[in-house]
């Protein structure tokens, strides 16, 4: 089997995002894209944006809600970071001059107040571990062609990861019931979805829980004060100039954002 140059492929990616231009999918171009392969692009392109003065500001989970996974085309979910740089601040204003084709969906929000690192973490640990829990919106924006890629091709792209508003109201992580506490997504006034947490395989906590396992298994760990996307329960959205998105979370409040030319 050809071996794959990790480098060379996550400056292809970082270039896409530098240019604002979609290119060919990876796996549309070498004879087998594998899950490891994948993830070793996604942590050299990480190393880059490092590099340049970024810093990691928590991580994200993808694809783990059946809506996402069929709107996606896959099966399972994947994970990748969130950098300090992809952190819009309270204006929500997003400029999208900056990106591709993005698309703008709700997420619960993880802020962590202790260190998480797998093996064998519990969904229990997992609220152990949290300071609070808050309501926000990912913009997410595949560099990829017309927006079509496979499981490792999303991967190695850090799970399409653009940009996060993060609400300003949060809650303990036993305050309230995580697998029933509601979302309400509209675009520009009109409810586009709704989802309870349970849409988020079956429990936030779990899918909190999975990660730290994930990234355990790869003497990884996730580290206090990160905040850590669980994951969209309802489809994305494209956003354009002038929309303005809003999630509204029962006990958590409301998270807006608006495209900006």
């Amino acid at each position: 089997m050809t071996s794959i140059d990790h480098a060379e492929w996550a400056g292809y990616l970082l270039a896409a995002v530098d240019e604002r231009r979609e290119v060919r999918a990876i796996s549309a171009q070498i004879e087998e894209l594998r899950i490891d392969d994948a993830y070793a692009i996604q942590a050299a392109l990480l190393e880059l944006r490092l590099g340049r003065g970024d810093a990691v500001a928590g991580a994200k989970l993808g694809l783990t809600s059946v809506a996402k996974q069929e709107q996606m085309g896959v099966s399972e979910p994947v994970y990748g970071w969130v950098l300090a740089s992809s952190v819009l601040d309270s204006s929500g204003a997003v400029d999208l001059g900056e990106l591709i084709h993005p698309r703008c969906e709700p997420e619960l929000v993880f802020v962590l107040a202790e260190d998480l690192a797998g093996p064998g973490v519990t969904a229990a640990d997992a609220l152990d571990a949290t300071e609070k829990v808050v309501g926000g919106i990912e913009v997410i924006d595949s560099r990829y062609e017309a927006f079509s890629f496979t499981l490792p091709d999303v991967i190695a792209d850090n799970t399409s990861a653009a940009r996060v508003m993060l609400g300003d109201e949060g809650i303990g992580p036993r305050d309230a019931d995580l697998t029933t506490l509601g979302c309400v997504f509209e675009i520009d006034g009109e409810v586009t979805g709704t989802a309870t947490g349970a849409a988020l395989l079956g429990d936030p906590a779990h899918c909190l829980a999975m990660l730290a396992n994930h990234l355990g298994t790869h003497g990884g760990k996730l580290e206090a004060g990160w905040m850590v996307m669980a994951g969209a329960a309802t489809d994305a959205h494209p956003l354009a100039p002038g929309t303005t998105a809003t999630a509204r979370y029962s006990h958590l409040g409301s998270v807006s954002i608006t495209g900006k030319d």
